[in-house]
């Protein structure tokens, strides 16, 4: 898989008390579980709407630098993916942790990283982030260019040349503040509220499908467009 996930949230966006009490459960018998059914359904979420919740840490591994250079990039179209633009996927992106390369020497070498959202190239003024312009904007995936006139690097021409370590999530903290995330923004609550009716719903049917001579199964219309806003698009 060229995009693999390096390290895994170290808690849930949701606490075990917060999910018996949507669940209205009163026992402590079943934490485990309750515990278990908050990282399925975390999981879940994430990956329909390809997003990361949570802090984690990914790694794109890719065989070579894209190209070509800006030629084709459309005027008047507000987010378009050029040719020449590697594209970091599992928004909201926190920081870059590096980018590396393996030149004709042999040798790996580190680019200089950089904040998203911020507009800032790196140290050497050789990448920078043209998402949105450069605007204050991590909740889309991330747009990784040299600047204009520049080229990437020449790299060895073999399969997984490249690598771009990159942190992703709206942060750590599972008390609704989540402090530290970028710019103070929590797990938006829509996805909250879909994870706890998903836990619930978990919760009272176990098993993989529901067995009676007379059972209706009626679902609620509403429950999965919660997530329709959050759903990541790629271009």
């Amino acid at each position: 898989m060229p995009l693999q996930l390096i390290t895994a949230p170290e808690t849930e966006p949701l606490t075990v008390a917060q999910a018996k009490a949507w669940c209205r459960i009163d026992t402590n018998a079943d934490e485990a579980l309750v515990t278990a059914l908050i990282r399925a359904a975390r999981t879940f979420a994430e990956n329909r709407l390809r997003r990361s919740l949570l802090t984690q840490t990914w790694c794109l591994t890719i065989d070579s630098f894209p190209g070509p250079s800006l030629m084709g990039v459309p005027w008047g179209v507000e987010y378009t993916l050029p040719g020449h633009a590697i594209i970091l996927e599992r928004p909201p992106i926190q920081s870059i942790t590096a980018v590396k390369y393996i030149g004709l020497d042999g040798i790996q070498y580190t680019l200089p990283g950089f904040i998203p959202g911020t507009g800032l190239p790196g140290s050497s003024n050789t990448f920078v982030d043209l998402t949105y312009g450069g605007t204050v904007r991590v909740d889309d995936p991330l747009r990784l260019t040299p600047p204009f006139g520049q080229i990437w690097p020449i790299m060895m021409p073999q399969i997984g040349s490249v690598t771009v370590t990159y942190n992703t999530g709206y942060g750590d903290d599972v008390d609704g503040t989540l402090e530290g995330a970028p710019f103070g923004s929590p797990v938006p609550e829509d996805i909250l509220t879909w994870m706890k009716l998903r836990i619930a719903a978990l919760y009272e049917n176990r098993e993989e499908v529901v067995v009676g001579t007379r059972v209706t199964v009626q679902e609620l219309p509403y429950i999965d467009s919660l997530l329709d806003y959050w759903k990541v698009e790629i271009p």
